[in-house]
């Protein structure tokens, strides 16, 4: 009987320390990227630059839409979030982004602070970097004025930054 009482409770101690491990451990890793994008002023005039690989006629033409620094939710964070169109597509892009990671970590365009209306844009891509989210063509953008990096394992927001 009581070697019974041993192997539960080594079961349980066992599973704890998985699910501890799953919660605590990504704060500890860090994702660096770097992606590249065509080349814009930061008062939001388009440049034009020759498409690398291809005769100097062809131009890429990209347009900044909104921009907003980094605050803080629940964790420190720095850097800028700037929404973009290039060719016809949008796209979110995080500026020497820097913030810890976590667990379950999700990009959102939302109305509010509180993700209750918000477009879901994918699963953080790096913790550190030059990151791009394509942004879908549906998705009227004028509608959402943050970006929210949210943690949907605990419903906790880590990161925000307001798009002007």
């Amino acid at each position: 009987m009581e070697k019974r009482w041993q192997i539960a409770l080594g079961l349980v101690v066992l599973a704890s320390l998985s699910i501890a491990y799953y919660l605590i451990s990504p704060a500890f890793i860090v994702v660096e990227m770097n992606e590249a994008l065509p080349s814009t002023d930061s008062a939001g005039i388009s440049i034009s630059q020759p498409v690398l690989g291809s005769n100097a006629t062809e131009m890429v033409v990209t347009n900044i839409l909104a921009q907003g620094e980094f605050m803080p939710g629940d964790h420190d964070v720095a850097g800028k979030a700037i929404l973009l169109e290039s060719e016809g597509e949008k796209i979110l892009r995080f500026e020497d982004f820097d913030t810890i990671n976590g667990p379950d970590l999700l990009i959102y365009l939302s109305k509010d602070l509180t993700a209750k209306d918000f477009v879901n844009i994918g699963g953080i891509k790096a913790t550190k970097g030059n990151v791009n989210y394509e942004v879908d063509s549906s998705i009227d953008t004028s509608q959402y004025k943050n970006v929210l990096v949210w943690c949907r394992a605990f419903g906790v927001l880590f990161s925000y930054a307001e798009l002007k």
